[in-house]
């Protein structure tokens, strides 16, 4: 029978002794692996460091440390974090300058089993097994530092404000409104017809605020289909509906977190959407489709529209809740023949960015081509004006775009031949383009029949339909092709359309 072994028994006294002489043979052993150590007190300030320690923060009088807060000497230290929660980090990688050290972290305790402090320990030299790990750790940070620094380009303001050309009274009111809409983390709704610069003020805004460097995420409710809304917007759990991916998908509240969300054709976001939208400019947080977990955010709103936002809550198509929340501070944008003066200037710089961007020749625009197009009135703004430069600059050969070049492009009424003074060469501003303007009718007193002046808002409207139904006839009634032609959006010009066929005035 075989005999089984007897169990050792000790003393307390014999118990202590052991568990003493191992603590001591445990620290002779770690003394001689470990790199550094430092030690804080209750309130995280150095309260001791070895010499190795001193050595690789390159001190060396130790009074230079002591009783300082540990993130003033090593600023990604978590000895705090140990004291807090009273539990040990016992293997981690941290970072200090250009170097990784392997590190330990322990709390102290007292007699009671109180936590009065914690102790850290470089662990790397004398682990040579662990200098792989480190080097492969090193590499895959350096790839993900590079990676978030394109990311964060990316998703930066494109826009600043010295990109809103022009120095008409309008256009530097609106910089100013602009300006202190940055100062002030509230919701922004800029207004104005489409291709006024909406997205560049947006952008600029943000670029100017506390928030610049964080991201700027920006949606087209037009460009996206209804039912993909709300997915775009908080997100997708894990496996919320077949074929839903197996990781989690960020919404653009969510990439947009502590940034600032720009929301484009707000007017155009169905009335479902606009309830829980309303729900998270309130609470500030959302919810992941499939998901019952809810997140907390923080996020600015920048919302633009080119529609009556208060003809549509009138109409019960756009809640009147949300536009309150959204009108904190409305601004609102002046229309491409409101500001003139500006004209010349935008020329200058949108031929620049065509110059820049498709490698033409730089050119620039007659004073009398300048005076022809200041007679036109823009039903697209900004956008058209670019359309229409770049397409001078395709069709023509001159280096200086003169009247030739743009009349077949307008219309009969601003192709027409422009007066002399504006020939000459003449300054375009308001004031140069009413000379223009009453050149064109005849001047005041040349013809006994007085010229029949009807309100603006009427003539404007049947420009905008003549404008419309020329595209359409000259594209086959392929309204994106019309679109293209006028240099607007898809979105602007169904909304054109539909007024069209309602008999209604052409939205802006």
């Amino acid at each position: 029978m075989p005999i089984q072994p007897q169990p050792v028994y000790h003393t307390p006294a014999s118990s202590a002794a052991v568990r003493q002489h191992a603590m001591r043979a445990l620290f002779d052993q770690f003394d001689s692996l470990y790199e550094g150590a430092i030690a804080v007190d209750c309130q995280g300030r150095i309260s001791w460091i070895d010499d190795k320690y001193m050595s690789m923060l390159g001190l060396r009088d130790p009074q230079q440390v002591l009783g300082r807060d540990i993130e003033q000497v090593i600023p990604n230290s978590l000895l705090r974090e140990v004291i807090r929660t009273a539990q040990p980090i016992l293997l981690d990688i941290m970072e200090f300058g250009q170097q990784s050290f392997v590190v330990t972290r322990l709390p102290l305790r007292d007699a009671d089993g109180e936590v009065v402090g914690a102790v850290g320990f470089v662990l790397y030299e004398r682990l040579a097994h662990l200098k792989p790990l480190v080097a492969k750790f090193a590499t895959l940070q350096q790839e993900l530092d590079a990676a978030r620094r394109g990311l964060a380009e990316h998703r930066r303001a494109k826009y600043t404000l010295d990109q809103f050309v022009g120095e008409a009274p309008a256009t530097v009111e609106i910089k100013r409104q602009a300006r202190r809409a940055a100062q002030q983390d509230v919701s922004v709704l800029l207004l104005g017809e489409t291709g006024t610069g909406k997205e560049i003020l947006a952008n600029a805004i943000h670029a100017m605020s506390a928030r610049a460097g964080a991201p700027f995420i920006g949606v087209n409710m037009a460009a996206v289909p209804e039912s993909l809304l709300e997915a775009e917007f908080f997100g997708v759990a894990p496996g919320a509906y077949t074929g839903a991916d197996k990781k989690a998908r960020e919404g653009k509240f969510k990439l947009a977190d502590g940034g600032t969300l720009f929301l484009d054709e707000i007017g155009d976001m169905p009335l479902p959407v606009q309830g829980k939208l309303l729900r998270v400019l309130q609470e500030q947080e959302i919810e992941l489709l499939g998901s019952n977990k809810v997140l907390k955010i923080d996020v600015r709103v920048i919302a633009a529209t080119s529609v009556d936002l208060p003809a549509l809550v009138a109409q019960g198509r756009f809640r009147s809740d949300l536009y309150y929340r959204l009108n904190v501070l409305p601004i609102q944008l002046p229309p491409l023949r409101a500001r003139l003066a500006d004209l010349a200037s935008l020329c200058d710089a949108l031929l620049q960015q065509i110059f820049e961007r498709n490698g033409m020749r730089r050119r620039s625009v007659t004073p009398a081509a300048c005076a022809l197009l200041a007679r036109y009135p823009w039903p697209g703004n900004v956008r058209e004006l670019r359309n229409v430069l770049e397409r001078a600059c395709i069709l023509s050969d001159r280096v200086r775009l003169d009247v030739e070049d743009f009349a077949a492009m307008l219309p009969v009424e601003a192709g027409a031949e422009v007066g002399a003074e504006a020939a000459a060469g003449a300054d375009v501003g308001v004031d140069a383009a009413a000379r223009a303007v009453a050149g064109h009718h005849g001047a005041p007193g040349a013809s006994p029949a007085a010229p029949v002046v009807r309100p603006y808002a009427e003539a404007l409207a049947d420009f905008d339909r003549t404008v419309v139904e020329n595209a359409l006839a000259a594209a086959g009634g392929n309204v994106p092709a019309a679109a293209k032609l006028l240099g607007l959006s898809r979105a602007a010009m169904y909304k054109r359309v539909a007024a069209l066929a309602r008999g209604g005035r052409q939205p802006g």
